[in-house]
């Protein structure tokens, strides 16, 4: 089902324009194929939306638009990776995640195969298309099937570092990513690590963990509390699962609230993860889950809604203010 690219297309144009950061995706795995690996790439209908049309444009023989048929695209993902093949397959972490559970969970995981598959506009970030096309399901779901990897990075040059470690990951992976508007966190490069989460701070008072695409307003929020005078500490947990629990109990050891920060539902997903470690831990740190409170989420503009849920550095500087009284 390829064509010929059209590289004068409103589409082509806008998003290099508009989503500057799915440029990271399509980049690592042109330089992957550059390099020798066995790289192959595929989507439903959305090479548009998630940039692999620039890998599209470079690579035609290794690419596979499978259309609106997002199940077989899993399956067919998992065929290629039994032949030797490292595939690369991406649509809408709603379609992706919930529509292809079955197919992930007997075809990938089950079957150990190494397939990349790529959720992106994840959370509520394709805002007005409304809850058929927002997850904040996918954590959940994800990181309860077993032998599956489960990874949010905070910005493009992450997910970048994120699938180059991924070549020597024996694993199946889903990467949870944003729609390519996120904010760069890591504009002087990342150190990568499956498992391994990076630390920006320690605090006694408070210590935030975030994922994804909450990293970058984390981040806002933590630094304007410490000019505060607030002892807050920061955590990207860019890897879901397997879950640092190291760095979730060090947090937990000298800070007297932990506190999450996910663009999902509170139930499940990165809350979820940490409040198991806790509690198995029997951990005195208060813990409090801040997202999307067991809700489907309202239809708005993305950035509206993230001020609705305080899933901007504003509300999260305000939820760290009200936990700290």
């Amino acid at each position: 089902m390829n064509g010929p690219i059209d590289t004068n297309s409103w589409q082509y144009r806008q998003i290099n324009a508009r989503a500057p950061g799915l440029s990271y995706l399509a980049n690592a795995l042109i330089d992957l194929v550059e390099e020798g690996y066995p790289v192959v790439a595929g989507t439903a209908d959305l090479q548009y939306s998630n940039g692999l049309v620039r890998f599209a444009q470079r690579f035609p023989e290794r690419f596979t638009q499978f259309g609106i048929s997002e199940q077989n695209m899993v399956s067919a993902a998992a065929g290629m990776a039994s032949t030797g093949a490292m595939p690369f397959v991406a649509t809408f972490a709603s379609f992706l995640a919930l529509l292809c559970c079955e197919q992930i969970r007997t075809d990938v995981a089950y079957s150990a195969l190494p397939v990349r598959l790529i959720g992106h506009h994840a959370g509520i970030s394709l805002g007005f298309y409304g809850t058929s096309h927002h997850a904040t399901e996918d954590l959940a779901i994800m990181r309860s099937i077993a032998d599956l990897t489960v990874v949010a990075p905070a910005d493009g040059p992450q997910l970048a570092a994120a699938v180059r470690a991924s070549v020597n990951h024996a694993q199946p992976i889903y990467f949870r990513i944003g729609r390519g508007q996120d904010p760069v966190v890591y504009d002087d490069g990342v150190d990568f690590q499956f498992g391994k989460a990076i630390v920006h701070g320690e605090g006694s008072d408070l210590t935030i963990i975030a994922c994804g695409s909450m990293v970058h307003p984390s981040r806002e929020a933590y630094r304007a509390l410490r000019a505060a005078g607030k002892s807050v500490g920061l955590i990207d947990m860019h890897t879901v699962k397997p879950l640092d629990t190291k760095a979730v109990l060090a947090a937990a050891a000298h800070s007297r609230f932990v506190l999450t920060i996910e663009e999902h539902n509170i139930l499940g997903g990165l809350g979820g993860a940490v409040a198991e470690i806790l509690a198995e831990a029997g951990s005195p740190a208060r813990l409090i889950r801040h997202g999307i409170r067991d809700e489907y989420s309202l239809i708005a503009p993305p950035t509206h809604l993230y001020k609705h849920y305080r899933l901007d550095a504003a509300g999260i500087e305000a939820t760290v203010r009200e936990a700290l009284g």
